[in-house]
């Protein structure tokens, strides 16, 4: 009885392999007789690409006026508002100037009694019965007298603060009742001049190096001037409508921070940019004639930007690319990749090194599209 049982499992098991066996070769017949898989393939092309490189600015008007009081005194009134435009010599602010009224007519009697002085003494001179030292003494102190009278009588002017400039009112720190002097260290306000700002911002030393190869002319002067239009990107991430130029660098390099100051100019006509304001300027970087690579036709590995290329045979091979610049959705490739080759436009992901796969020719700009929308507002 055991035997029989035995022969009987034995059976079963030859049965199993034997079903097992049969169905692995189906599978395997019915993978090599399943179409290879379809991937979009394009032909490597070169472009002109321009990248932009992004630095922290910060915004201030061409000029920055700080009013200040040139006499100790109250403020009596405040003549403007903050924000307002005002013409150069117009009044911004009133000073009391009573106590300085009196000490001028305190000195405008000195006058008069020196003049009096030396008017006495003149005939007495004409008859040699005084020295004529003595007159001019009092000619000197005649002279004193109206120096000090012409002091005050300015320091009541002083009283009326004016603007030195066309601009805008900014912050007015002290109001009516306010004492303030000459020794305050807050201005009374800032009168700027916004129809241009300067925009500030420092690059690394070898930023700069960067920026100066990229640069057209024989010295600094000249790579300035010749320097492509730039942008400014705002805090809210909007693009100014007005291009900007690099006019001026310190073309030394800061010991304790390393970096190396520029300033750029823009226009202002509609008063949108003001002092303090902060954004990013865009330095463009023109690439020509680059071998570029859609960003959709790479994968990460192990810190390393792969794609895979497409052999005579149809079989895909990795390859590390080296990029030397980032362009919207494309890298710019130094090397890794030829114009000779052919690359696999996306899908990268279902891909295996080795493998065979059915190409669909695509041209390049179609292989954009895809990658391009993904990114629209």
């Amino acid at each position: 009885m055991k035997h029989h049982k035995l022969l009987t499992l034995l059976s079963l098991s030859v049965f199993l392999v034997i079903a097992s066996c049969a169905k692995e070769a189906k599978q395997t017949t019915a993978a090599a007789n399943q179409p290879a898989p379809s991937f979009p393939v394009i032909a490597m092309q070169t472009k002109t690409v321009t990248g932009y490189k992004e630095y922290p600015t910060s915004i201030e008007g061409i000029v920055n006026s700080a009013v200040r009081a040139k006499v100790s005194g109250y403020i009596q009134k405040v003549m403007v508002d903050e924000g307002q435009k005002v013409r150069k010599g117009q009044v911004l602010f009133k000073i009391e100037t009573q106590s300085l009224s009196q000490d001028a007519g305190a000195a405008k009697a000195r006058i008069n009694v020196a003049q009096v002085e030396v008017n006495k003494l003149i005939p007495l001179v004409e008859k040699n019965i005084i020295s004529a030292v003595q007159l001019e003494t009092a000619k000197a102190n005649l002279a004193q007298a109206k120096a000090n009278y012409s002091s005050i009588s300015a320091s009541i002017g002083y009283g009326t603060i004016r603007s030195q400039v066309d601009g805008y009112v900014g912050a007015i720190n002290f109001r009516e009742g306010a004492l303030v002097s000459p020794a305050d260290p807050t201005p009374l306000t800032t009168v700027s001049d916004i129809s241009k700002v300067y925009a500030f911002f420092s690059l690394n030393e070898s930023q700069y190096l960067d920026f100066l190869q990229n640069a057209k002319g024989k010295n600094l002067a000249e790579k300035l001037a010749n320097y492509s239009a730039i942008n400014l990107v705002l805090a809210n991430g909007s693009i100014y409508a007005e291009k900007g130029k690099i006019e001026t660098s310190t073309g030394q390099v800061n010991k304790n921070t390393g970096t190396i100051s520029l300033r750029a100019v823009f226009n202002n006509p509609n008063q949108l940019l003001t002092n303090g304001n902060s954004g990013k300027i865009q330095i463009p970087t023109v690439y020509e004639n680059a071998i570029v690579v859609p960003q959709a036709a790479t994968y990460e590995q192990q810190g390393n930007i792969m794609l895979f290329k497409l052999d005579k045979e149809n079989k895909v091979t990795s390859s590390i690319i080296k990029v030397k610049a980032t362009v919207d959705n494309l890298y710019v490739v130094t090397s890794g990749v030829d114009l000779n080759d052919k690359i696999i436009a996306s899908g990268v992901g279902k891909l295996r090194n080795g493998m065979a796969i059915s190409p669909k020719e695509t041209s390049f700009d179609e292989a954009l599209k895809p990658v391009a929308i993904l990114f629209k507002n």
